[in-house]
């Protein structure tokens, strides 16, 4: 079998569109978005090298999912492609939250709204569950990578333990016994004509160094458009610089992903700065989870209500947007910054082994997201890590049996399955 054309980058555009205009249900869901289209459907990247990017950006602080499609479009179509693959999985989702945001300040709730998103949450439900059956058939290829999930799974989901420390114990294992899980970054693949991108990188050894340089630049412009306006609005003080500043720290600390600091942007939030109230925050969390893009566009919800609660409209919308500025522009510093260094140890056996080390955590890192996630979308009661049996939604059951037929046993795809679901959920909510 040959290897797939590379696209074009006008080729890969609406793709990138498509992604993110589907990215739903946060970072698992999207990380599985990712690999179907571009590594099980079309073959532009392969497995392996899927893997190694997704590794590096779970070290990484800020929503990983995002830096994972800014990593991809830098390898396709250097600077230009990470730029465009970044900045559309982000701005489907805030300029949907924005309009939902403004429809809160105004309207409050929408119940039409809510059970359109409610069917799509149900949908995203199963698209993480094949997610995490696909990545564990192709990640985990003997007992110590097997083993490294499931410690992962339990630490994160029975135990609490943060997830940077999950994440750096896997690497320490990775690299102290790479023999053990070399093979969990790249069986799978051996059978089949490489990938596109592989393809281009082994007829071309040399791309990467040629893009190195560019990278370079780009992350220093990334870093110096992030920290200049927070230098500036520090200095003058009041909302912007608060808005700036906090969102910043957030940006740097948010290592796993936007539930690892999702509680102490609400207690600063509300109980510090009192731009929102904490009925106000959840809303916005259940706004964020619904809509595409990363979860922590929760942010901007906060940024919004902060700005139209100190100058109305104008206020709100210019909030809202230094709040995903400072929250998303580091991001593509640290890709541009650390990728081309990662990429050119990508044949380092130690480091290899660090990485794969990651890869099997992430399974079990995909396991919890999905069970968390699957809990909260039918038994909405749950708090602990045991489900409230008595408070089950059985509407929440039939629509994610509905998506689980249409996606596996019609195999209607991701587009026809979210639609179908979320049209279901509405027809449920008029219903009842």
């Amino acid at each position: 079998m040959n290897p797939p054309a590379l696209p074009t980058f006008r080729e890969a555009l609406p793709v990138w569109i498509r992604i993110g205009l589907l990215s739903f249900g946060g970072p698992a869901a999207q990380i599985a978005l990712m690999h179907r289209e571009l590594v099980q459907e079309r073959r532009w990247v392969g497995e392996a090298r899927f893997l190694h990017a997704l590794n590096f950006c779970m070290l990484l602080p800020g929503p990983e999912a995002t830096q994972l499609a800014t990593y991809l479009g830098w390898l396709m179509h250097g600077v230009k492609g990470g730029v465009v693959a970044g900045a559309l999985f982000v701005l489907p989702g805030a300029l949907v939250l924005l309009l939902l945001s403004l429809i809160y300040a105004v309207l409050g709730e929408v119940p039409l709204v809510a059970a359109l998103f409610f069917g799509l949450k149900c949908a995203v439900l199963v698209l993480v569950i094949e997610a995490l059956l696909r990545v564990a058939r192709r990640a985990l290829h003997g007992p110590v990578p097997w083993i490294v999930a499931a410690v992962a799974f339990v630490a994160l989901f029975f135990v609490d333990v943060p997830f940077p420390a999950v994440v750096l114990g896997a690497a320490l294992a990775g690299w102290a016994a790479p023999g053990a899980f070399a093979p969990a970054a790249h069986k799978g693949e051996a059978a089949d004509a490489p990938a596109a991108l592989d393809a281009m990188l082994l007829a071309d050894p040399g791309r990467i160094a040629s893009l190195t340089a560019a990278a370079r630049r780009a992350g220093l412009v990334a870093l110096v458009l992030w920290l200049w306006p927070v230098a500036l609005l520090g200095v003058q003080g009041g909302l912007w610089g608060d808005i700036a500043w906090f969102f910043s720290k957030m940006a740097v600390v948010t290592f796993g992903g936007a539930y690892a600091v999702l509680a102490y942007v609400a207690q600063e939030a509300v109980e510090h700065y009192r731009w929102l109230s904490a009925s106000e925050m959840l809303a916005g969390l259940g706004l964020a989870e619904t809509t595409p893009g990363p979860l922590i566009l929760v942010l901007e919800f906060v940024g919004f209500l902060a700005g139209w609660r100190h100058g109305g409209l104008v206020s709100g919308v210019a909030a809202a947007a230094l709040t995903v500025w400072v929250t998303f522009v580091p991001c593509f510093a640290w890709i541009f910054l650390g990728a081309p260094f990662v990429e050119r140890l990508h044949g380092h056996a130690k480091l290899s082994g660090a990485l794969a080390g990651v890869t099997a955590a992430v399974v079990g890192v995909i396991a919890n997201l999905a069970l968390w996630f699957g809990l909260r979308v039918i038994f909405p009661e749950t708090e602990g890590p045991m489900p409230v049996l008595a408070g089950m939604r059985w509407d929440a059951l039939a629509l994610s049996i509905l998506a689980a037929l249409a996606l596996f046993r019609f195999r209607l795809g991701v587009v026809p399955t979210l639609g179908v679901t979320a049209v279901a959920g509405l027809a449920v909510s008029l219903v009842l």
